[in-house]
């Protein structure tokens, strides 16, 4: 049974891996030491995100969301900067019952939108579309500011 748990700081070495792989699968380069730091903080600090463990009996994954606010959505809006089911659980549901759970956890803490980035050519983009996410008409642009 899919169940998703709010992570704390005791749960750094189950999220890392994770975290570690996702990014070598997206070729995002983060500082190891900074990586650290940044999960630390997060799992600190309420008002910016929160992060889930996914577990079927064990952890199979998490999700990082963090927080905004957004006039268009008169609130609280919010960014799934991570999402990761392990290999060996892909492909059999698991996916789109955690992002259903979460959904209900942020709804929950008054969270009026959920957004993401994939790239076109990921296939977890499928799995986003059948949770009900859509192309927004605007396009995702970044400025680095470190």
């Amino acid at each position: 049974m899919i169940r998703v748990r709010a992570a704390t700081v005791a749960d750094v070495a189950e999220i890392l891996p994770r975290t570690r792989a996702l990014n070598a699968q997206e070729d995002i380069v983060v500082d190891d030491a900074m990586l650290e730091a940044a999960l630390h903080r997060l799992l600190g600090d309420a008002t910016l995100g929160a992060v889930w463990l996914i577990e079927d009996e064990r952890p199979i994954g998490h999700a990082v969301v963090t927080y905004g606010f957004d006039l268009e959505f008169a609130g609280r809006d919010s960014f799934l900067t991570e999402f990761w089911i392990d290999e060996s659980h892909r492909s059999r549901g698991a996916g789109r019952i955690a992002l259903d759970l979460i959904v209900d956890e942020l709804r929950a803490r008054d969270i009026r939108a959920l957004h993401l980035g994939v790239r076109p050519e990921n296939p977890a983009r499928r799995l986003y579309e059948r949770a009900g996410f859509t192309t927004s008409p605007r396009l995702l642009m970044t400025r680095l500011l470190a």
